[in-house]
């Protein structure tokens, strides 16, 4: 049997990984510093993949993002929690959250495996190893 972590353990993993992608844009700005808005579009492109890739990418692979993996979170598929998800799974866990933001989190407390709205709608759930 899984352990469910509280919806404070996950509130610090996405505090933890926002300050990793606002450290992460600073230092691609730093990249661009000099560029005279020649490189407009490439910085454009690398602050979106910043912050539209990271999540889903590192849950799809790693069941978690560097915040999950520091507070011992993993996300895993809810019929077989040994499985991470898959990448589209991931995205849409990852969009959900983003547009949602707290109010995603409403469910957590009222689900014996507590799961947010984002988990419930790509049937993912949050484990503590």
């Amino acid at each position: 049997m899984s352990y469910y972590p509280n919806i404070f353990d996950r509130v610090k993993a996405v505090l933890f990984d926002t300050v990793l992608i606002i450290g992460m844009m600073y230092l691609v700005s730093l990249l661009f510093q000099g560029s005279d808005g020649e490189n407009t579009p490439l910085r454009i492109i690398a602050f979106v993949s910043i912050w539209l890739i990271y999540d889903p990418l590192m849950t799809s692979i790693f069941g978690g993002t560097l915040g999950h993996q520091l507070i011992g979170l993993r996300v895993k598929q809810e019929k077989d929690e040994s499985k991470n998800l898959k990448f589209h799974q991931a995205f849409i866990r990852y969009i959900l959250k983003t547009l949602l933001g707290w109010i995603s989190l409403i469910t957590v407390s009222t689900k014996s495996n507590k799961q947010a709205i984002h988990d419930l709608a790509v049937s993912s759930v949050v484990i503590k190893k």
